[in-house]
């Protein structure tokens, strides 16, 4: 594991930040982590790398506990509110990230121009950080956080200041360094790209875990099928509501949730045997966003 929690605990006096989180994030992996403003997710964030001090409970990064020296030196990090000096030009500005993170010489020079041309900066590191807009600081932070060419990268909304290019090209970026077998620990609010690159997904509410696993295993199961079918009859309906949960019926379209997609095929099957007449099914998986709001709306958590 790359990253381990156990029962981590974050109070501001008598407020909650986080609470008992347990987390196992393996190598090599995007793991998501989402949850609503205020949930708890950066201030985990920097209790991980290191800025805040846990109130409960431990943790234990690329095999060390928190706050190991060495394992500093192997974590890039690209903070939500990201804020450079303006007087610095992007490489000025790299060359100090550099040399904190213990670079020297030809290797700082050599790495500050591969991560510039990887964030698409690879012209404009001559140019004062105070010139760059939003989505440029966010593309030279990203740089910061490549740099040491860490094994893990904590990304805490790293596309919030692009365009829809900039976002697919930061996309690209994070699964090119999981096919390098780095691991990604990504906090995003945009639950359309957190569903097309994450392996795992974490969903926090309220500073408790209400959910964790793989994302896959987390969307399967119930589907919703409308079909819009001819000789509706009351045996039809009984059957249908066999499968799962009747949702509607009004004039000849019939809304259900199915338990299992296998089910699809019987849907038609049921209609067909009863004189029915089938004109279209449509179907339609839960997506990872009816799975956020459904989790923040209940609460409740996950315990380790």
């Amino acid at each position: 594991m790359v990253i381990e929690t156990d029962g981590l605990t974050k109070m501001y006096c008598q407020k909650v930040g986080c609470s008992e989180i347990c987390l196992n994030v393996g190598e090599g992996q995007i793991f998501g982590f989402l949850g609503p403003n205020g949930a708890g997710k950066s201030t985990l964030v920097k209790i991980l790398v290191g800025l805040l001090f846990p109130t409960a409970g431990s943790a234990r990064i690329l095999g060390k506990p928190l706050g190991d020296q060495g394992v500093r030196r192997k974590i890039g990090f690209l903070p939500e509110n990201f804020r450079y000096q303006d007087w610095l030009t992007g490489v000025e500005l790299l060359s100090f990230h550099g040399s904190l993170y213990g670079l020297r010489g030809a290797e700082k020079t050599r790495r500050i121009r591969q991560v510039l041309e990887r964030v698409g900066l690879g012209d404009k590191g001559r140019q004062k950080v105070g010139s760059y807009s939003k989505g440029m600081q966010q593309r030279v932070g990203l740089a910061c956080a490549l740099l040491p060419d860490p094994e893990l990268i904590f990304l805490d909304e790293p596309t919030s200041a692009l365009d829809p290019l900039g976002r697919r090209e930061v996309r690209e970026i994070m699964l090119d360094l999981r096919e390098k077998g780095k691991t990604i620990f990504l906090n995003s609010h945009l639950l359309s790209e957190v569903e097309m690159i994450c392996d795992r997904v974490a969903i926090i509410n309220k500073g408790n875990i209400v959910k964790e696993g793989p994302l896959g295993k987390l969307l399967a199961g119930a589907v919703e099928v409308e079909m819009v079918a001819g000789n509706i009859t009351q045996k039809m309906v009984d059957e249908l509501s066999a499968l799962g949960s009747l949702l509607k019926v009004k004039g000849n379209t019939i809304r259900l949730s199915l338990r299992e997609t296998g089910d699809i095929p019987v849907v038609a099957e049921i209609v067909v045997n009863n004189g029915g007449r089938l004109f279209s099914l449509n179907t339609r998986q839960n997506s990872l966003e009816d799975l956020f709001v459904d989790l923040v709306k209940e609460g409740g958590a996950d315990k380790c």
